[in-house]
């Protein structure tokens, strides 16, 4: 098996030129497609409507190939849209297609491989709870061992949470416990489930008090946006596997907050890349095909002792603050502007921090 990535540059958030053109010159087969993740220049609150407007122009492109209709596109392949591209960061979506046939023995060397998967749907009132932590974990389990890799192997999953609709007026569960069915406890409880599944964290250090609470809980590789109205959560495992070839390879670490340089080095390090004077050389930053980052403003207002308005700010929102900065700082050190940084990180690394992935050619 061999996994492809492709990186198209757009004009507007409904822009799929780029996808459209290579599937019609036969670049991209787009039967072969399992997700496509971008980044759309709106405001990447609940009320950014340019990750709708990129979803449904995909949509649109692919179900012509895929015999079926727009709305069932995503019933086949995994779409995942990021709103806020702020400062320097450039829009754009990632396209990752899977070829060939299992191998019948390993390879000497080990390269990208990935998979998705769907949870089972979700109740409201399992939301933020336990029961989604332990499915979430499932699933992760059940892919890797689809992939036929370890948890050490795994370097990013990718997941877009459940928010499912609620089916009654009232806001309490049977047991009379406020519901928590929204996108910070999906959030919350999806990367726990990651980290449980990834053997980050133990069973029995996790309960529905720890999770948005204890924030010494959690995974270095989850990624977690979620979707009002999604009944089941969406992801994508990325690994490195001996049974999968191919040119590509990923690596992922941890910034211990916004600001932390020397963490993007040692991720690029693992690539075989090695910025001088602080950046990659220009043909080094071209063997770099994604990046990826989850950033926060820290919420106890200070980072590395010093305050920080970002929280206080009135004109500007904490999150636009927080990608800007993590998108300078992964551009200023890959040369590269075409950067995935997602805000709001409930336990996707440290608090203040979050995990950072990058994908690229094998030195």
């Amino acid at each position: 098996m061999r996994t492809s990535v492709y990186r198209f540059f757009t004009t507007d958030p409904a822009d799929v030129s780029g996808l459209a053109r290579a599937i019609a010159e036969g670049m991209i087969n787009p039967q072969s497609i399992v997700a496509i993740i971008g980044k759309t220049e709106g405001n990447g609150g609940i009320n950014d409507f340019t990750r709708a407007l990129a979803m449904m122009a995909v949509s649109q492109v692919l179900a012509t190939h895929l015999d079926c209709s727009p709305e069932l596109v995503e019933e086949r392949v995994v779409l995942s849209f990021s709103g806020g591209s702020e400062g320097v960061a450039a829009p754009h979506i990632l396209v990752f297609a899977v070829s060939g046939r299992a191998a019948e023995q390993a390879y000497p060397i080990k390269r990208l491989a990935l998979a998705s998967a769907h949870t089972r749907p979700f109740s409201a009132q399992e939301v933020g709870r336990m029961a989604m932590v332990r499915e979430t974990a499932r699933a992760v389990t059940w892919l890797m061992h689809t992939l036929q890799v370890e948890p050490a192997d795994v370097h990013l999953v990718q997941i877009k949470g459940a928010i499912p609709a609620l089916d009654s007026t009232t806001t309490e569960n049977v047991r009379g416990e406020h519901l928590r069915c929204d996108m910070a406890w999906s959030r919350g409880a999806s990367a726990l489930g990651v980290a449980l599944a990834l053997g980050e964290v133990t069973e029995s250090e996790l309960s529905d008090d720890a999770i948005n609470r204890d924030w010494s809980l959690y995974s270095s590789r989850a990624s977690v946006s979620a979707k009002p109205l999604l009944q089941r959560s969406e992801m994508v495992l990325f690994a490195n596997s001996c049974w999968w070839d191919g040119d590509l390879v990923i690596a992922h670490g941890v910034m211990r907050d916004i600001i932390d340089v020397p963490a993007i080095h040692a991720v690029l390090n693992q690539l075989g890349l090695q910025p001088v004077n602080g950046q990659l050389a220009t043909a080094d930053a071209e063997k770099v095909l994604a990046v990826f980052a989850k950033s926060d403003a820290d919420p106890r207002g200070h980072i590395r002792g010093r305050r920080h308005t970002m929280w206080t700010d009135a004109d500007i929102s904490d999150m636009r603050y927080s990608r800007c900065v993590v998108s300078a700082l992964l551009a200023g050190v890959t040369g590269e502007t075409g950067v995935y940084v997602s805000t709001r990180a409930e336990h996707q690394g440290p608090q203040g921090g979050g995990p950072v992935a990058v994908i690229g050619y094998a030195s």
